[in-house]
C-alpha cells in the first residue's frame, strides 16, 4: 500500500469512527429522554445526555450527535420524553428546551475551542450550556403558550419549567463532569 492510500484509509476510517460515535451517542441521548423519574415535574435525562456527549466527544461531535438526535425526533422517531416525536412535539411548548440542546452543544464547543477543555472549563461550559437551553426554552414556551392559551408572565414560566429543574440538572452536570472525564480516554 502507497503512502497516499494509507492516508486516505486513515482519514476515511476516522470519519466512520466519527459517524459512530455521533451515531451511538444520539442514541444514547434518546435513551436518556426516555428514563423519566416521575414526581410532580417528571424529569427526564435528556440534558444528561447532551451534557455526556460533547464531555466525552467534544465540542464538534458531541454537537453533531446532539443535531442527529433532534433530527431524528423531527422525522417522526420517538426519541424525545415521553417516546414522541415528529414536528408537533418539536413546535410545541417544551420543543424550544429541545432545540435548546442544540444551542447548549454549540456553545459547549465554542468555550472549549476559545478556553480548552481543562476540568473548570468543562463545568462552566455545561453551566453555561444549561442557562442557554433555559433561555431558549424559556423565550419559545411563551411564545407557544401565549399563541395557545394566553399570556402568562415569566415568574410562572420560570416556576413551571426552570426552578424545578435546577437542582437536577446541576447533578447532572455533575455525574456527566465526573463520567466524561473517566470515560473520555477510551474514545479515539
Amino acid at each position: 500500500m502507497n503512502e497516499m492510500t494509507k492516508q486516505e484509509t486513515r482519514r476515511s476510517g476516522m470519519k466512520t469512527i466519527d459517524m459512530v460515535y455521533i451515531a451511538v451517542f444520539a442514541a444514547l441521548m434518546a435513551v436518556c429522554s426516555w428514563i423519566s423519574i416521575p414526581t410532580t415535574v417528571p424529569f427526564t435525562l435528556q440534558t444528561f445526555g447532551v451534557f455526556i456527549a460533547v464531555g466525552i466527544l467534544g465540542g464538534k461531535r458531541g454537537t453533531l450527535a446532539v443535531l442527529v438526535y433532534i433530527l431524528l425526533g423531527a422525522v417522526g422517531l420517538p426519541v424525545f420524553a415521553g417516546f414522541t416525536g415528529g414536528l408537533g412535539a418539536l413546535l410545541g411548548t417544551s420543543g424550544g428546551y429541545i432545540v435548546g440542546f442544540l444551542f447548549s452543544a454549540l456553545s459547549m464547543w465554542l468555550m472549549e475551542k476559545t478556553l480548552g477543555r481543562g476540568a473548570i472549563v468543562q463545568i462552566v461550559s455545561m453551566v453555561v450550556g444549561l442557562i442557554v437551553c433555559y433561555a431558549f426554552g424559556t423565550v419559545w414556551f411563551m411564545a407557544v403558550y401565549t399563541s395557545q392559551t394566553g399570556a402568562v408572565g415569566l415568574m410562572t414560566v420560570l416556576g413551571w419549567c426552570i426552578f424545578p429543574f435546577i437542582i437536577p440538572d446541576l447533578l447532572k452536570i455533575a455525574l456527566a463532569f465526573g463520567l466524561s472525564n473517566r470515560l473520555r480516554r477510551y474514545v479515539a
